[in-house]
């Protein structure tokens, strides 16, 4: 006796619409022309800048404590900023360097201190540098850096201690 299995023919609802659908898409994106281009990548391996701000010491200025508040103009206690940039093995003397830093609300080119009214510009070359952009020179001809208290016009400084800070950085143009 032979066991014979059954196969009933019942109709699968939207399957073969879809498959059909789906061979035909496939189709239309194989063709036997490819569009071939060519890519050129290209560029320059540089060595990091190998510079010492410094001696890698901190840079500090010291006005003293003899300032007038009234007599804080821009231009008066002004005081260079005494460093050193020692560079090595440079692929280029085009150099640049910024402050990072916060600036004040009134000056971009002063370093926020403890009261709102009182900042401390930085200077390079006797030019106002602003905080957080980069100035161009050619090494070994560092900029002269300076600094110097400025006030926010009309503002009152108070008497006491003060003091701002930021980070001088140096990098390839």
């Amino acid at each position: 006796m032979r066991i014979i299995k059954r196969v009933e023919n019942r109709p699968v609802k939207g399957k073969p619409v879809l498959v059909t659908l789906l061979l035909l898409a496939v189709a239309a994106f194989c063709t036997d022309s490819d569009a071939v281009t060519t890519i050129n990548i290209s560029g320059t391996v540089i060595a990091p800048l190998s510079c010492v701000i410094n001696g890698n010491q901190i840079i500090e200025v010291n006005f003293g404590n003899d300032l007038v508040t009234t007599r804080v103009d821009g231009s008066r206690y002004m005081k260079t900023l005494d460093y050193t940039l020692t560079c090595k093995n440079n692929t280029s003397n085009a150099i640049k360097m910024k402050f990072q830093g916060n600036a004040t609300a009134f000056n971009n080119s002063a370093l926020q201190t403890e009261q709102a009214d009182l900042g401390v510009e930085l200077r390079a070359n006797g030019q106002p540098m602003p905080i957080n952009n980069w100035l161009n020179f050619t090494y070994p001809n560092k900029p002269l850096l300076q600094a110097v208290p400025v006030k926010r016009d009309g503002g009152v400084l108070k008497v006491g201690d003060f003091s701002a800070g930021a980070t001088l950085m140096v990098d390839y143009q």
